[in-house]
Parts: structure tokens; C-alpha cells; sequence
């Protein structure tokens, strides 16, 4: 099992890094496919996905110059005939999967059938989250935290690591992530908690977990 866990895409060098050793090889040699489901749960999200694919978010992570880029829609899927995406799945280097509302992700996660698609692929594939991304393979990410602007969703995540996860860690945006409140959610999720800025990631191989950062973060245990 190989996993990137950023709070906002490839933001530094050292996170940067990271992904080209869980890669094992120069993201320019790396093929990709992108998966903005989540945006769609929050308001303006048609948008968000926009800026994220021709690589205007703040949040690098389609930029990087991999060798190709595709998109992967998690909403389309139940419509679709398998043997047209599962095998773009499945031989894709690195599936990223971005940001947005964390209960409809894990919904669609599910629906899409990409859930259940992710244990035959960890051989090969590197999975990549970004925020909500990196959240819904965790085993909760907590009701509070959850934004829940969509009409569907869970606060449970897909559990495929054993530990949750709390980005944007003292963020000027969100006034709420200060390390204080961070702190008080943690303490309701039962499993360790790492609280993450920008600057950090969580590079998990196997079973080695290993937090790679340039800021700051914090690990809560319950």
C-alpha cells in the first residue's frame, strides 16, 4: 500500500519528493488520473474543479508534468460499463483524488465501485489525496469536521489506514482549524489523529507510516 496524504497538493520539495519515491520514478515518466468528485459537494464547485485541472488552484497537484492526465468521475461510473474505466484504473501510476465536501466523496467512493477496486491496485498504483482526498481513507474524519453542504454522505471514511486525519492546520481561511479546535475534534475521533498544514503530508508505505513536512503539525492519540 503506497499513499501521499496532503492537506493542499504537492506543496513543497519535500513533499515532492516523497511522491517521486513512492512512484519509483520521475513524475514526467508517471501517468495520472484526476478525480474532482468531491468539488461537486460544495458550493461553486463546478468551478473548483475547473481551476484544478488546467492547474490555476492554489493547490498544485495536475501541474506536476505527468506524462498524461485523465479524468476519472466517480458520479458517471455506476452508468458505465466497467471494462470501459476499470482498466484505466488499473494501470494508471498515481490517482489523484482531490478536495471538497468529505461525506460525498466517501459516498461516492462507494457508489462508484472505486472503493472496492482500490485493494487490487496497491501494488502498482500510488494513491494521492488532497484534503477530503486524503481524509476519506481514513477510518472517520469526524461529524464535526464534515462539511456536509451536500445532500448525501457519512462521516466514515473507507478505513484503509488506521489513523484520521485533520488538514489545513491553522489555515487563514479557516479560522475554525486553529490548533485549539483541531484538538477538540480529535478528541472525538477513536483512532490517533494527526492535524496537518499545507506544508505537511503523511507518506504511508506498507505498513510505515512517516509525516513529511516543511510546517507544522501534530499527532492527537485518543
Amino acid at each position: 500500500m503506497r499513499l501521499l496524504l496532503t492537506s493542499a497538493g504537492i506543496k513543497n520539495s519535500s513533499i515532492h519528493d516523497a511522491l517521486v519515491d513512492l512512484l519509483g520514478k520521475p513524475i514526467a515518466e508517471s501517468n495520472a488520473l484526476f478525480v474532482p468528485t468531491a468539488m461537486y459537494g460544495l458550493p461553486g464547485g463546478a468551478a473548483m474543479a475547473w481551476r484544478s485541472i488546467c492547474g490555476l488552484a492554489t493547490t498544485p497537484f495536475c501541474e506536476l508534468g505527468w506524462k498524461s492526465m485523465g479524468l476519472l468521475e466517480l458520479t458517471a461510473l455506476p452508468s458505465i460499463k466497467e471494462e470501459h474505466w476499470v482498466p484505466t484504473v488499473q494501470e494508471t501510476d498515481a490517482l489523484l483524488v482531490g478536495g471538497g465536501d468529505c461525506p460525498y466523496l466517501s459516498y461516492w467512493m462507494r457508489q462508484s465501485g472505486l472503493a472496492d477496486l482500490l485493494s487490487s491496485l496497491w501494488g502498482k498504483t500510488v494513491y494521492v489525496g488532497l484534503s477530503a482526498g486524503s481524509m476519506v481513507v481514513t477510518p472517520t474524519f469526524g461529524e464535526n469536521f464534515a462539511v456536509h453542504e451536500a445532500l448525501i454522505g457519512t462521516d466514515k471514511g473507507l478505513g484503509l489506514v488506521d489513523f484520521s486525519l485533520l488538514p489545513h492546520l491553522d489555515h487563514e481561511r479557516f479560522p475554525e482549524n486553529s490548533l485549539a479546535n483541531l484538538e477538540k475534534i480529535a478528541a472525538s475521533i477513536p483512532a490517533p489523529t494527526y492535524a496537518i498544514d499545507d506544508q505537511t503530508a503523511i507518506k504511508v508505505t506498507d505498513s510505515t507510516v512517516e509525516v513529511v513536512s516543511e510546517g507544522h503539525w501534530k499527532l492527537f492519540t485518543p
